[in-house]
C-alpha cells in the first residue's frame, strides 16, 4: 500500500471535493436534480434524485472519525431512502471496512460493483516528471479557465464523460469560479476540447473532472492537464496531489491510470464501488 498519505487524508481530500461540487450549485439546479447532502460518521452523503446517469449519489469519507458500523451504514441507507434516491454508490476504503462487512450489506440490500483505484503522488516529484516529459502535447495547450469561457467549459466536461449537458453542464461550469476550485481546459487549434479541475483541502490538492473529447485524444492533452493542475497545485503550497479512476479489467487498457503512473503517481489502494438500490413497493 502506498504509504505518501494515510487513507483517511486521501478520502477526506476525495469527499470534500465531491460534496463541495454538488452542493456549491445553485438552489434552481439543486431542485431540478435533487440534491440533497448530510454528513454521518465523519463522511459525507450525497443525494441526487433526479439523476439518469446514477453517478452523483454517492457516500464516502468514513473511518475519519469513527469505525464503519451496522448502525452507521443504516443511517446513510435511511438518508437515501428519505431521499427517495433509487440508487447510491458507498465508496470506503478497504482499510475501514468492518469484519462483519459482509453481514452489513446482506442487511441493507449492498452489492459489490466495479472498482477503482485511489492514487496519490507527492507534488514536487509529479511536476519534475512533467517537466522532464521528453514528448509535447500535438498542438494542445492548456490554461487556467477564464470566467467568459467558463460555461463551455462546463459543456464540454459533462460531453467528454458521455453525461447530458441539461444541468449538468451549469453545474460544473458554477463550480468554476467557486472558492478552492482551479479548473484548466485544454485547448486544440482554438477549440477547447478537454477539462480538468483542483480542489484544494489542506496540503493535498485534489484532482477531478480530467477528461478530453474523444476527437481529440491521443495528443497528450490529459497528460498537459495533470501536469498544469501539479504545477499549479505546488504554487498553492500542496504537498500531494490525489486522485481516483478506474482499474484496468482483464483485456482492457485504462489510459487515464497510465497517464497517472508515467508522471509519478502511486497506486494507494484499490476500492470497491458498493451499491444500494431501494426496494420497489410491493402492493
Amino acid at each position: 500500500m502506498n504509504t505518501l498519505v494515510s487513507p483517511l487524508v486521501a478520502e477526506q481530500s476525495e469527499a470534500e471535493a465531491l460534496f463541495r461540487f454538488e452542493t456549491g450549485a445553485p438552489e434552481h439546479l439543486r431542485a431540478a436534480l435533487g440534491i440533497n447532502a448530510t454528513r454521518i460518521g465523519g463522511g459525507v452523503v450525497l443525494s441526487m434524485r433526479n439523476d439518469p446517469t446514477r453517478f452523483w449519489s454517492k457516500a464516502l469519507g468514513f473511518g475519519v472519525t469513527g469505525a464503519v458500523t451496522p448502525e452507521l451504514i443504516r443511517e446513510v441507507c435511511d438518508f437515501y431512502r428519505a431521499e427517495g434516491t433509487p440508487q447510491a454508490v458507498l465508496q470506503i476504503a478497504p482499510a475501514f471496512l468492518p469484519s462483519d462487512w459482509e453481514a452489513i450489506c446482506a442487511s441493507e440490500g449492498i452489492t459489490e460493483g466495479a472498482s477503482w483505484v485511489k492514487l496519490v503522488g507527492a507534488t514536487e516529484d509529479v511536476v519534475a516528471r512533467a517537466d522532464a516529459l521528453d514528448k509535447a502535447p500535438d498542438r494542445i495547450t492548456v490554461a487556467p479557465v477564464e470566467a467568459g469561457h467558463a460555461a463551455e467549459w462546463g459543456s464540454v466536461l459533462v460531453r467528454a464523460f458521455g453525461m447530458p449537458e441539461e444541468h449538468y453542464a451549469q453545474m460544473s461550469a458554477y463550480s468554476a469560479a467557486q472558492p478552492g476550485w482551479h479548473p484548466f481546459a485544454a485547448w486544440l487549434d482554438g477549440e477547447l476540447v478537454g477539462t480538468g479541475t483542483m480542489h484544494v483541502h489542506g496540503d493535498t490538492a485534489q484532482l477531478f473532472a480530467g477528461a478530453v473529447l474523444p476527437h481529440a485524444r491521443n495528443r497528450g492533452g490529459q497528460t498537459a492537464l495533470l501536469a498544469a493542475r501539479a504545477r499549479a497545485a505546488r504554487d498553492l503550497g500542496c504537498r500531494f496531489v490525489i486522485a481516483e479512476t478506474g482499474t484496468e479489467t482483464p483485456g482492457t487498457r485504462n489510459t487515464s491510470l497510465h497517464n497517472m503512473l508515467r508522471l509519478g503517481f502511486q497506486v494507494a489502494y484499490e476500492r470497491p464501488n458498493w451499491k444500494w438500490q431501494s426496494l420497489p413497493d410491493v402492493a
